[in-house]
């Protein structure tokens, strides 16, 4: 599946996402957090960086892939609701 802009971060902790600004990718990583009003959100620390705070304000955009889970469950979706379609930027 194509990766796609999310807009709502508040709905993200613990999912993998990209950090992208201008359209080039920023950093990848798991949220570690974010703000309820999808202002900002961290990325937890790795291997490569320590935990990072991004800022809408500052132009980052966050893009999600829908991944392939084992078991009876197919796809973890950070969508709104079941069934709604994903909001595109």
């Amino acid at each position: 599946m194509k990766p796609y802009r999310y807009q709502d971060w508040s709905r993200l902790v613990g999912t993998p996402v990209e950090v992208r600004k201008d359209s080039e990718l920023v950093r990848a990583g798991v949220v570690d957090d974010a703000m309820q009003d999808s202002s900002a959100l961290w990325l937890a620390a790795d291997s490569a960086a320590g935990r990072v705070l991004f800022s809408a304000d500052e132009g980052y955009e966050v893009w999600i892939t829908p991944r392939e889970l084992e078991g009876k469950l197919c796809y973890k979706m950070a969508a709104a609701q079941l069934g709604s379609a994903p909001r595109l930027g």
